[in-house]
C-alpha cells in the first residue's frame, strides 16, 4: 500500500542544529553497489541497538526491507536514517557517531542541496541563524517508496520544494507557530528505495513552537492529500482498480444492509428495558438534554443502549463493513491496523447517542409516534375521472423513459398548453412535475401556480399536493394558514391523506392548537375511508389510553385493519400483544434504528476526503439541477411511476 512515512524528532537548542544543517545540506549519498550477501555481525548489533534505544525506528520503511530482505545493503540504508532521525540523541554518542559516514550527492540547487521559502538559499546565512537561536528545532524525515516517489513524480528536489512551500502555513499551523514566525530549510536525498527529505522548522521566537501527536498527524494528512490527490481521488470516485473495487463493494454491502434497518422493525427487548431505564431518569437532569450535558452514569446508559444496538446483526455488520471501508482510506496515512472498539466509543457516530436520548426523552414525555417512512410514495392516488384523450396520450409519453428525453419534453411542453387551456388532470401533473423533476428543474413557486389551477377547479388530489407545499419548509412556499385551509378542504372533499394529515397536526399542536379529540376524530374519519397510517394510529391510541379511554379490542381491530394492508409494524404489535411490552419502547428502539441507518448511510462514504477536492454548494447545486434537467432525480436514482390502467 502506498503510504507516506513522516518522522518528526526535535534538536534541542544545544543539539547541534546548525551541524545538522550542514550536514543535509551538503552530505552525499552512498552509491549503494547491491549486494545480496548477509549483513555483518557489527550491523546486525548496531541495529538491535537501534530499535532497543528508538523503538520509533521499526516504522521507518527501510526497517521493513531490512526484516523482508536482511542484507548488507537494506541493513546500511536503515542504519543511516535511523541514526539520522535521532540526531539529537545520538550526536554526542560517540558509539554512533562513529558508524555515520558522508554519502554522496544530496541532490543540490547550486552549491549545495538546501532549499526554504525563497528561490535561493545561503547556507551560511542559515547556519548562522541556527548558531544564534536557543530554542528546539524539529527535524522532519519524510519519506515514500521508490515507485511511488517516480510514479507519482516525487523523485526530485523540485516536487519536494514546491511541495513544502505549498503546505508551509498548514506545517506551521500544527506546530502552533504564527505564519511570520514560522522558518524552515529541507534537502532532497535521493537514495535506495526511499527518496526523502530532511526538513527542519522552528519559530523566530524561541518557546513558541510545540508538536504534538495531533499536530504530526495534521502534517502527514495535508502532505498525503497532496501527494497522492490523484489516487485518492480515484478512490473516492470509485474507478475500476482493485483498491476501488474493495470501497465499491463494501460501500454496496453497507448500503444493503443500511435499507434493511430502515425497513425493518426491531424486536430487542433488551434495549427496550434500558430505553425505560433513561427516560425515567432524564425527568431529573436539569438543562440540556444531550450527550454531552449528561452526569457520566447517565452517559454510560446512553453508551450501554448503544452497545446493545450494535448486538444486532444488521448493525454489527454494518459496522463491520465501515470500518472495512474506513480503512482503506487511513492506509494511506499510517500501517497500523485499525482497532475494532465499540459502536459507543467510535467517534465518527456520536450522533446515535444523541438519538438515544432524543427517543428516551419522547418516550418520557409520552408523545405519540408517526411510523410513516412510505408515505411520501403512497399518499397521492392520481383521479383519472374524465381525463381527456389527449392528457393520456401526453401522460404516457411523459413517463416512457424508453423514448429520448428530447421527446419527452417535447410532450411535456404541449401538457403546459393543455393545462393552460384549464383541463384540471394536465394542471395536476404540471405541478408535480415541477415540483419532483425529473423532466423540469424542480421549481416550488410554479408547482403552486398549477397546483393553485387544478385545486380551485376541485381536484381532490391537487387540494392535498398544495397543502403540503404551503407546509413544507421551502421559504418561498410555506404559508402555514394557506397550507391548514386548503388541508382541510381536501379532507373534507374526502381525500382519506389529507384527514389522516389534518389529525396529525391537532394530535401534535406544532402548527395550529393541539386538540386531541378533534384528532381521533379526523384519525376515525380516515381510517373508515381505508387509509392503514390512520388506522395504525387509532389502534395505538387505544391500546395506550393517553388520548382516548383504553379500549384493547378496539385498538386490536383497528391494527388488525391495517396490518392487512401490509402494514409491519401494525402487525409488530398484534404479534407482541401478549408480552407486556409497551408499544411506544417498542417503537422507539425501532426508531432508533432508523435513526442508526440514517448515519450510517450518510458514513457510507469516508469522511476523510482529500484536500482540495472540494466544490462549492453553489456549483453542487447547479450541476444537481443539469442532471434533472437530463432526467435524474436529486438522488440519482430515476424515478419509478406506477402503472396504470384505464
Amino acid at each position: 500500500m502506498a503510504r507516506l512515512i513522516l518522522k518528526s524528532p526535535y534538536i534541542k537548542s544545544t543539539g547541534g542544529a546548525s551541524g545538522y544543517l550542514r550536514y543535509i545540506a551538503t552530505r552525499e549519498r552512498v552509491e549503494l553497489i547491491p549486494d545480496d550477501r548477509p549483513p555483518t555481525r557489527k550491523q546486525e548489533q548496531l541495529i538491535a541497538k537501534l530499535v532497543k534505544d528508538f523503538p520509533d525506528s521499526k516504522t521507518l520503511y527501510e526497517y521493513e526491507d531490512y526484516l523482508t530482505k536482511p542484507t548488507k545493503v537494506n541493513a546500511s540504508a536503515f542504519i543511516t536514517l535511523a541514526l539520522e532521525a535521532n540526531w539529537d540523541s545520538i550526536h554526542e554518542s560517540e558509539q554512533y557517531m562513529k558508524y555515520i559516514a558522508t554519502r554522496p550527492r544530496a541532490e543540490r540547487i547550486g552549491a549545495h542541496g538546501l532549499f526554504g521559502d525563497g528561490d535561493s538559499v545561503s547556507l551560511e546565512k542559515a547556519m548562522a541563524e541556527l548558531e544564534s537561536y536557543t530554542g528546539n528545532v524539529w527535524t522532519h524525515i519524510i519519506s515514500l517508496k521508490r515507485e511511488d516517489a517516480a510514479r507519482l513524480g516525487f523523485d526530485n528536489a523540485a516536487a519536494w520544494r514546491n511541495l513544502i512551500q505549498a503546505h508551509r502555513n498548514d506545517i506551521a499551523a500544527a506546530m502552533k507557530i504564527p505564519p511570520g514566525d514560522f522558518r524552515w530549510y529541507a534537502a532532497f536525498h535521493d537514495e535506495g528505495e526511499h527518496p526523502h527529505i530532511h526538513m527542519m522548522a522552528w519559530s523566530a521566537k524561541p518557546g513558541q513552537a510545540y508538536l504534538s501527536k495531533e499536530g504530526i498527524r495534521q502534517i502527514k494528512s495535508k502532505l498525503t492529500n497532496d501527494i497522492f490527490r490523484n489516487e485518492m481521488l480515484h478512490l473516492y470516485e470509485q474507478k475500476s482498480d482493485s483498491r476501488d473495487e474493495l470501497v465499491r463493494e463494501s460501500r454496496r454491502a453497507m448500503l444493503e444492509l443500511v435499507h434493511a434497518m430502515q425497513d425493518g422493525v426491531c424486536d430487542h427487548p433488551d434495549a427496550e428495558q434500558l430505553m425505560l431505564e433513561l427516560a425515567a431518569q432524564l425527568g431529573a437532569v436539569k438543562g440540556k438534554k444531550s450527550y454531552g450535558y449528561l452526569p457520566k452514569r447517565l452517559k454510560n446508559l446512553v453508551d450501554e443502549i448503544v452497545d446493545e444496538m450494535e448486538r444486532l446483526p444488521a448493525v454489527s455488520k454494518c459496522y463491520e463493513k465501515w470500518m472495512m471501508l474506513q480503512g482503506k482510506v487511513d492506509s494511506y496515512y499510517h500501517d497500523k491496523t485499525q482497532e475494532r472498539i465499540p459502536l459507543s466509543r467510535q467517534k465518527e457516530f456520536r450522533q446515535i447517542k444523541n438519538a438515544v436520548i432524543q427517543e428516551a426523552e419522547h418516550l418520557r414525555l409520552g408523545e405519540i409516534g408517526f411510523e410513516e417512512k412510505d408515505l411520501g410514495q403512497n399518499d397521492e392516488p392520481e383521479e383519472f375521472q374524465n381525463a381527456s384523450y389527449d392528457y393520456w396520450a401526453l401522460r404516457d409519453i411523459i413517463r416512457d423513459e424508453r423514448l429520448t428525453m428530447e421527446e419527452r419534453s417535447d410532450a411535456v411542453s404541449e401538457m403546459e398548453r393543455l393545462a393552460e387551456s384549464g383541463d384540471m388532470y394536465a394542471q395536476y401533473l404540471m405541478g408535480k412535475l415541477w415540483r419532483d423533476g425529473p423532466l423540469l428543474i424542480p421549481d416550488s413557486v410554479e408547482a403552486r401556480y398549477w397546483f393553485e389551477q387544478a385545486a380551485e377547479q376541485g381536484h381532490l388530489v391537487a387540494q392535498y399536493s398544495l397543502a403540503k407545499l404551503y407546509l413544507s419548509d421551502d421559504v418561498e412556499v410555506r404559508d402555514i394558514r394557506q397550507g391548514m385551509n386548503w388541508l382541510y378542504t381536501a379532507a373534507v372533499n374526502g381525500s382519506s391523506y389529507a384527514t389522516y394529515r389534518l389529525a396529525k397536526e391537532l394530535l401534535k399542536g406544532d402548527l395550529i392548537k393541539r386538540n386531541s379529540d378533534a384528532a381521533v376524530e379526523w384519525f376515525t374519519q380516515s381510517a373508515e375511508r381505508g387509509n392503514p397510517y390512520a388506522q395504525y394510529m387509532l389502534g395505538k391510541l387505544y391500546l395506550a389510553g393517553r388520548e382516548v379511554l383504553h379500549d384493547e379490542d378496539r385498538g386490536v381491530y383497528w391494527l388488525t385493519k391495517s396490518a392487512e394492508q401490509d402494514n409491519q409494524y401494525a402487525q409488530y404489535l398484534l404479534n407482541h400483544l401478549e408480552e407486556n411490552r409497551p408499544p411506544s419502547a417498542m417503537l422507539a428502539v425501532t426508531r432508533l434504528l432508523h435513526h442508526m441507518s440514517r448515519v450510517f448511510r450518510d458514513s457510507s462514504v469516508p469522511k476523510s476526503r482529500p484536500g482540495g477536492i472540494q466544490i462549492d454548494r453553489k456549483r453542487l447545486k447547479k450541476l444537481q439541477e443539469k442532471r434533472m434537467a437530463l432526467g435524474h432525480k436529486p438522488d440519482d436514482h430515476e424515478e419509478q411511476w406506477p402503472d396504470m390502467t384505464m
